[in-house]
């Protein structure tokens, strides 16, 4: 009998000993913070743009940020022609993560682009305008005169060059057989322009764009005003929803406007990726894009303009898994 009584003895005390471990494993995982998910780990492409363009200079900025608040991400950034090219990678997986208008988008999805449904947005940037830069002495006062002279209209695989053609259209202008044109990028133009080479170029970039804020440094150049051409945009339907009229702000390039403004066009900038891209990755980028804003938009002033309020509306695609994620988080 007393045999027995100390088979039930231990046979208690290991029940009560697993229990206690049981219970003890419960509230250290009580403890832990709900949801918390691992750091995200590896490398990252973000394909960006020109050397000299706004697109590269965000890119080399957010890296900065990220390598602080995701340290176990390799950021690797890789120079393009603009968002054409940087659609493309996306979808062929060179990249994860680029920066593209939203016209561009749309025009890949209207043209039934491959795997055109697997793209997603983690936020509204800022806008892009569009600046048509000629010699401060040129005769060219409105788009229409381009007609017969040497134009810049951007590479491409740019959404320069997508809404140049439009602009040009709108102005009753064929870009194959009116004018000259001329496919270099902002790391090239201003050069051809200071020696005579071409007439005029055509950018769309945020503001100001260092490029032409260089250019105006050592050569008189002049903003063409484009405002009279949004509604002959509009005019050739749906796909050119996403332009708006707009105006440059007198102190965008001061050496140039002298103190006036320029009615534009303008089109937003989206941070797109796919939806092969992991949730809590996404969620960590979209994030430090928002946190960084003040930051990034010290030294790119266009960034000054990413706002919580309207970084969801990203029209044409939808939001991220991951975006969606943080937006819920910082949701008042």
């Amino acid at each position: 009998m007393v045999t027995a009584l100390l088979r039930i003895g231990r046979r208690r005390a290991a029940q009560a000993a697993a229990a206690a471990a049981v219970a003890l494993a419960l509230l250290l995982w009580w403890m832990q913070p709900f949801g918390k998910p691992a750091s995200p780990q590896g490398a990252v492409a973000f394909t960006t743009g020109v050397p000299t363009g706004v697109y590269a200079r965000y890119g080399e900025l957010l890296k900065r940020y990220l390598a602080k608040d995701l340290p176990d991400i390799d950021v690797r950034l890789r120079s393009s022609e603009g968002s054409v090219q940087n659609i493309r990678r996306l979808i062929s997986g060179e990249a994860d993560f680029t920066i593209a208008t939203s016209d561009a988008v749309a025009a890949y999805r209207d043209e039934g682009g491959r795997d055109a449904d697997r793209l997603r947005a983690c936020a509204r940037l800022y806008d892009d305008y569009m600046q048509l830069v000629v010699p401060a002495d040129s005769d060219v006062r409105r788009t229409a005169d381009l007609r017969g002279k040497r134009v810049g209209i951007g590479q491409r695989g740019s959404g320069v060059s997508l809404i140049t053609g439009r602009l040009l259209k709108a102005a009753g202008l064929d870009a194959e057989n009116d004018i000259d044109a001329v496919r270099k990028g902002i790391d090239t133009m201003p050069d051809l322009l200071r020696q005579g080479k071409i007439d005029a170029f055509f950018w769309s970039g945020g503001l100001p764009t260092g490029a032409v804020s260089d250019l105006a440094d050592d050569f008189d150049i002049r903003l063409v005003q484009l405002g009279d051409l949004v509604d002959g945009l509009h005019a050739q339907g749906p796909a050119t929803r996403h332009y708006r009229a707009a105006v440059m702000p007198a102190d965008a390039y001061p050496r140039v406007q002298k103190g006036e403004a320029v009615k534009t066009i303008a089109v937003s900038n989206l941070l797109v990726t796919t939806d092969r891209t992991d949730p809590g990755l996404t969620e960590g980028i979209t994030r430090t894009v928002i946190d960084s804003r003040d930051r990034i938009g010290s030294q790119v002033h266009a960034a000054q303009l990413v706002d919580l309020r309207t970084a969801i509306f990203t029209d044409p695609l939808d939001l991220h898994e991951g975006a969606r994620r943080y937006y819920r988080s910082v949701k008042p």
